[in-house]
């Protein structure tokens, strides 16, 4: 979701800009563009196709320059159109923007791009427009431009700073000015920015990100910027500043530089269709590298002071959103059943906003991949807010803003995911949330060493687990095919795998734009059996568990009513393929780490019917990878 990058170089930078984009179109977005000072004026292109358009519109319109900024936008203030793709121009008060011979937009004084949302916009248009600023966009970003423009008196960093103080919402920054030549600034609250410091025949050269990963190959010398930071870039120097004082005046203040390596050959796409589908058959690899350092359970997994931390709690709360969410949802179940310790799991983007009741002795846990998503990182800082202070996140990405928030932390090692879909981070996701609770356990005195022993083997065995499953693909890609003809389909599972019946819907509707819904598989009475129709594909997971023999009347109900069954069942669940109930085997039971194999059949089956339906598997419609707005 939205991507930055911009630079200040004797060279020219656009290369490095259209490139930067490049690497974060896994995010998702709708337009892009970029601008540059040229000639002493501001030249920009805008495209609503893929950066790689951008990049030849780019080339024929001969823009090059050592300042910039370029932007992907995924639409929240107007529709995805050319109009309303960053980069914005402020040509001042009662001007409109002209264009160039070649159409190329060169009228405008400040030119700046945005990640965010601006909750005081309207207020701020109002206010502008008396001021006789015209508006050309329906987004909250040009009106960041125009104010600006309005506070700019020659210096732009004294003016950045103001505009700051009036601005309400999240927001990162990159902007620069027609009258200072070889300057951009930048700014955060609420979204991610880094500085790149440029080395070797780069040094003296700075940059501006959203995300490191736009940098690789450019520089791995990384500053993450704070909440309130301004950044200062022009030639051969850099300074930052942070607001003090009660928030209203700016100190300098300095930030660590330190070597971020960023993986990019995670990025090729190799011998697969799409990048699902290579990160789906990347699990096996990705759950043995997150164990790689696990030689047994112990809670300094987690971080220096986690024995401390978890001899101190007596619950858990988990935060996150979406898959993250499903995730967590299969964790509160090994919680209470293994660690014998309260959870609670709650929806990131709604805890914020209601009454609840404050333990500072319960340990809040947020999932995410990015480590940037705005919602988690808004209710983190909710909790905190409530006192409650013992904080530890699992997530995939290491120099996160999430694991620079929390006290604790568990790294999975799922590398870049560049499918809007996730796979292979809720994989590892579940496997960090298992160690937590053997960890958890053990400190409660819940885990024997012959149990800790046991579970250790288990988890060494899931990638030679995982790899067995992958092997069903050609039987799941014979469902796919009955599956891309259906609109509907209905998802069951029940105990800790209900979660991932979840995620199972969660995913064919993310890619393949079926509607699907997941239920407890006990719920179907109470409701959702009136849909069962032979067009209402009835998919159920179906492990050989204590609910198994429910779990068979269940599918009697559906069978009673003409619904056609697809289960992938355990090899020794005793359930046969007959008249409406089709069969997949699961190589092996796997206890209470049976979720994890269960979910990578479902993964297959989203994927498989999405190519049949030919929807654009890796960026579905109006989905982004790294959600870092409200």
């Amino acid at each position: 979701m939205c991507g930055i990058v911009g630079a200040v170089s004797t060279k020219n930078i656009v290369p490095i800009l259209i490139e930067g984009l490049k690497r974060l179109e896994y995010r998702g977005y709708d337009s892009c563009g970029v601008a540059v000072h040229q000639g002493g004026e501001l030249r920009r292109a805008r495209s609503t196709a893929r950066v790689a358009e951008l990049d030849a519109r780019v080339a024929e319109d001969k823009i090059d320059s050592g300042t910039g900024i370029a932007h992907t936008r995924w639409a929240t203030h107007g529709a995805p159109a050319e109009h309303n793709a960053h980069p914005h121009f402020s040509p001042g008060p009662q001007n409109k923007q002209g264009t160039d011979q070649s159409g190329v937009t060169a009228v405008g004084r400040i030119a700046l791009v945005h990640n965010g949302i601006i909750e005081n916009h309207d207020e701020l248009r109002n206010e502008l427009k008396t001021r006789g600023y015209v508006f050309d966009s329906q987004t909250d970003t040009e009106v960041i431009a125009h104010l600006v423009d309005h506070l700019y008196e020659g210096d732009l960093l004294a003016a950045v700073q103001q505009a700051t103080l009036r601005l309400r919402g999240a927001y990162a920054i990159a902007v620069f000015c027609r009258d200072e030549p070889h300057r951009v600034i930048g700014a955060r609250e609420g979204s991610p920015l880094v500085l790149g410091v440029g080395v070797g025949e780069r040094k003296g050269d700075f940059f501006l990100a959203s995300d490191a990963m736009a940098l690789a190959g450019v520089t791995d010398q990384i500053a993450y910027l704070e909440e309130g930071d301004v950044v200062d870039l022009q030639l051969g120097k850099v300074w930052i500043t942070a607001r003090s004082h009660g928030g209203v005046m700016f100190k300098t203040v300095e930030r660590e530089v330190r070597t971020v390596h960023v993986h990019t050959g995670a990025a090729e796409l190799g011998p697969y269709r799409h990048y699902m589908q290579k990160e789906i058959f990347e699990q096996p690899r990705a759950i043995a590298d997150t164990l790689d350092a696990v030689e047994a359970i112990t809670p300094e997994l987690f971080g220096d002071g986690a024995y401390r931390v978890f001899k101190d709690v007596d619950s858990v709360l988990i935060l996150a959103c979406g898959t993250s969410y499903y995730s967590g949802s299969v964790a509160k179940y090994w919680l209470e059943s293994i660690a014998k310790i309260p959870t609670s799991v709650e929806i990131a983007s709604e805890y914020r906003y209601r009454d609840s009741v404050p333990n500072p002795r319960t340990l809040v846990v947020t999932i995410t991949q990015s480590g940037e998503t705005a919602d988690t990182l808004a209710a983190l800082k909710h909790a905190r807010s409530l006192g409650m202070k013992h904080t530890l996140t699992i997530c995939n990405v290491a120099t996160s803003a999430m694991v620079r928030e929390c006290e604790l932390a568990y790294i999975t090692r799922a590398g870049a995911e560049i499918g809007v879909a996730s796979t292979k981070a809720f994989s590892t996701q579940l496997v960090g949330l298992f160690l937590l609770t053997l960890a958890l356990a053990q400190v409660r005195g819940h885990l024997s060493e012959q149990q800790e022993l046991a579970h250790l083997k288990a988890l060494r065995h899931l990638p030679v687990a995982v790899q067995a499953v992958l092997a069903l693909e050609p039987q799941v890609i014979a469902w796919s095919e009955i599956f891309a003809r259906k609109e509907n389909a209905l998802f069951l599972g029940r105990g800790l795998h209900y979660p991932i019946a979840l995620e199972g819907a969660l995913k064919l509707k993310e890619i393949s734009y079926i509607h699907a819904e997941a239920y407890p598989a006990g719920e179907l009475k109470h409701g959702p059996l009136a849909l069962v129709t032979a067009e209402m594909p009835v998919v159920t997971v179906a492990p050989n568990d204590a609910l198994l023999e429910k779990l068979k009347s269940n599918l009697q109900e559906v069978r009673a009513r003409g619904g056609e069954l697809f289960v992938f069942a355990d090899a020794d669940t005793h359930i046969e393929s007959g008249e409406g109930l089709l069969v997949i085997r699961m190589p092996e039971h796997y206890g209470v780490l049976s979720p994890i194999l269960h979910v990578v059949p479902l993964q297959l089956l989203a994927y498989h019917t999405a190519c049949a339906r030919g929807t654009d598997v890796d960026k579905p419609r109006n989905l982004a990878k790294s959600v870092t707005v409200e």
